[in-house]
């Protein structure tokens, strides 16, 4: 690591990138999926689990690294994941049959997982409470930059030369991640986790976290708002084309203009909670969520109105997410972030599973229009868990939450 103290946004760049790479593997399996399944002759239902076993790997290396992450400290992980993550992509090159691709997917699932909860805990380690809302929002804004530049680059890269370049690409632009992460990205000096790493015990302490009402409420945030998402998102272009002709070059550019929404409202809403507080900013943009999702189909009228919806949406979820996460490093003591992140990563992961699978069901019987209510219905138990569960810090507590 570099000697001296590094400059706060060498530390943001660093974590960003490491986010960024992360949102672009993983979001440009999405477009390349057809290209996938004619070069490998795989059918639809197996290109299904390609996204299942990322999903399955990353739910279970959260947690496992979540406890570690608080034991041996956040930047050991960040070093260690980004590494894994880099290897994995640069392995996608010889995925040249169904199992193997699989079986590096799978490993970068395991990547994913060890380092998506470590990096907010990061952000609640090294920023102070008052500045972390801007901290989180500049950092998650990656995941939006993913979605802007992963699809169009990757997309194109696939389909006119072999679509595991991507993914070699991206191995190679993670080590950059990595090498950031060496150079400028110091161990905080927090106080850090002495319990064993046991399964009984660590099993403990996750079971300690749902006992508490804060951290419980926020576990089911995450639930909630990764499940209104996959309501609204998932059946959303099908919707689109059926019923307004939109083209899959729309729908890719509908897609890229929610990212961009994305990277102005991560940063805003975290800068916005810094000054008013967190629970003000989450409730406000659910509530105009609420009314937004309850009149998607009378709003969107053909391209352009949904790009408006689409964008609008992706906004507003973006401002409510980043003030959540501020406050989750700050309801639970230093050597407890990891753990809690890494249950709310896991937790998310499946309530968006839970909401597209509600979706299919809703969409099959009743239309997008049920999608759509679905969405609005959750948002507003959003709100009722936000004003019942979640207090409202004005700084970091004085006692970690145990499994005593």
């Amino acid at each position: 690591m570099a000697s001296g103290k590094p400059k706060t946004f060498l530390i943001v760049a660093a974590l960003w990138m490491i986010i960024f790479m992360v949102s672009c593997q993983l979001i440009i399996v999405v477009p390349i999926l057809p290209e996938i399944g004619r070069v490998l002759l795989v059918d639809e239902f197996r290109l299904g689990l390609v996204g299942t076993v990322y999903a399955v790997t990353l739910t279970v290396f959260a947690l496992i690294t979540g406890p570690i992450s608080d034991r041996i400290g956040r930047r050991k992980i960040l070093l260690y994941g980004s590494g894994f993550l880099t290897l994995a992509m640069l392995l996608h090159w010889f995925a040249d049959n169904y199992a193997l691709l699989l079986t590096v997917r799978a490993v970068a699932g395991a990547a994913g997982g060890i380092l998506s909860g470590s990096i907010i805990a990061y952000v609640g380690d090294y920023f102070p409470y008052e500045r972390r809302g801007w901290a989180v929002g500049w950092v998650m804004s990656g995941i939006a930059a993913g979605q802007i530049l992963g699809i169009p680059l990757g997309t194109l890269m696939a389909y006119e030369t072999d679509f595991r370049l991507p993914f070699v690409l991206f191995g190679a632009l993670m080590s950059l991640g990595w090498l950031m992460t060496w150079l400028f990205v110091p161990q905080p000096d927090v106080e850090r986790s002495k319990e064993s790493l046991a399964f009984r015990n660590v099993l403990a302490n996750y079971m300690a976290l749902l006992r508490v009402r804060a951290t419980s409420g926020s576990v089911c945030l995450y639930f909630l708002m990764f499940s209104s998402i996959g309501l609204f998102v998932f059946f959303l272009p099908v919707w689109l084309r059926e019923s307004h002709g939109v083209t899959g070059a729309g729908l890719a550019g509908l897609f890229v203009l929610a990212g961009l929404a994305q990277v102005v409202g991560a940063p805003a809403g975290g800068s916005v909670s810094d000054r008013i507080g967190r629970k003000p900013v989450i409730v406000t943009t659910c509530l105009l969520l609420c009314i937004l999702f309850a009149l998607t189909t009378y709003l969107i009228t053909g391209f352009v109105t949904a790009c408006w919806v689409l964008a609008f949406a992706m906004l507003l979820a973006a401002v409510r997410m980043t003030p959540l996460q501020a406050l989750m490093t700050a309801i639970v003591g230093e050597n407890r972030r990891g753990i809690l992140m890494s249950l709310a990563i896991a937790v998310g992961q499946l309530g968006f599973g839970v909401g597209t699978a509600i979706a299919g069901l809703l969409y099959t019987r009743f239309g997008y229009i049920s999608n759509a209510l679905g969405s609005a219905a959750t948002t507003i138990l959003i709100v009722l868990v936000v004003w019942l569960m979640l207090p409202e810090p004005e700084r970091d507590i004085a006692e970690p939450v145990t499994a005593s």
